[in-house]
């Protein structure tokens, strides 16, 4: 049960970085706009924990990669990857 107790406080965590992110007003739209996709898939209680953690982390690791992206915003996705890394089954 500790185990479920600390995925929700990662996973929590991880929302707020992301959250944070697309709150920014220096954060360009286009990764708002795919940051906003992607916490509405975290938020999908059709998966499990783990699988949404997973496909985040996949969806995080192609935003990533955009040359456009400001470094402290890439820094701030990294800190979210790294949360979500902690969810396991």
């Amino acid at each position: 049960m500790a185990s479920d107790d600390k995925n929700k406080e990662s996973l929590k965590e991880a929302i707020d970085t992301l959250n944070q992110i697309a709150s920014n007003p220096s954060t360009p739209k286009t990764i708002k706009k795919n940051i906003t996709d992607l916490l509405a898939d975290l938020g999908n209680k059709e998966y499990s924990m783990s699988v949404r953690a997973a496909n985040a982390i996949s969806m995080l690791d192609d935003i990533t990669q955009d040359p456009n992206m400001p470094s402290y915003v890439r820094v701030t996705l990294w800190q979210a990857v790294s949360k979500l890394e902690g969810i396991r089954e």
